[in-house]
């Protein structure tokens, strides 16, 4: 008896342990921006927002279960805008993040920054980061339902 006891003991610790070990393996790997072209918002959005958001915008990417807060649903943002898509919202948002939680999850990245950085010191790299921040936000007007 206490034999079967014991066992019965030590599986519980061993599928507890194991719970706990798949509860704490998630992390975000931080790697740096790749090039992407300015001019298309679907090879940003693919490079820099699917892996949270998922590759439909609906926020299942593979790194959202590492996240403490779910990913925004990016295709509706329209109908929670009362039917209009909040293109300076999301332009705003792109360029310098978020400072409110009604406005977004804090640890989204500031995009704009990284964006410029992509054109490497150029003088028209605040020209190249607006168009690429214009593309990625009719990109995201594109997944709308």
């Amino acid at each position: 008896m206490p034999n079967r006891i014991h066992v019965a003991f030590v599986a519980g610790l061993l599928a507890t342990a194991a719970f706990g070990i798949a509860q704490t393996n998630t992390q975000i790997k931080k790697v740096p921006i790749t090039r992407t072209s300015p001019a298309s918002g679907k090879q940003m959005y693919n490079a820099y927002c699917a892996s949270c958001h998922g590759l439909d915008g609906k926020g299942g990417g593979p790194a959202a279960p590492a996240l403490k807060d779910p990913p925004t649903d990016l295709t509706t943002l329209s109908r929670d805008n009362g039917g209009k898509f909040p293109e300076d919202h999301i332009y705003t948002v792109l360029k310098f993040g978020v400072d409110a939680p009604a406005h977004g999850n804090a640890e989204m990245p500031v995009w704009g920054p990284a964006l410029r950085s992509l054109s490497g010191g150029s003088a028209l790299a605040g020209s190249i980061e607006q168009q690429r921040i214009v593309n990625l936000t009719n990109y995201l007007r594109s997944l709308q339902q």
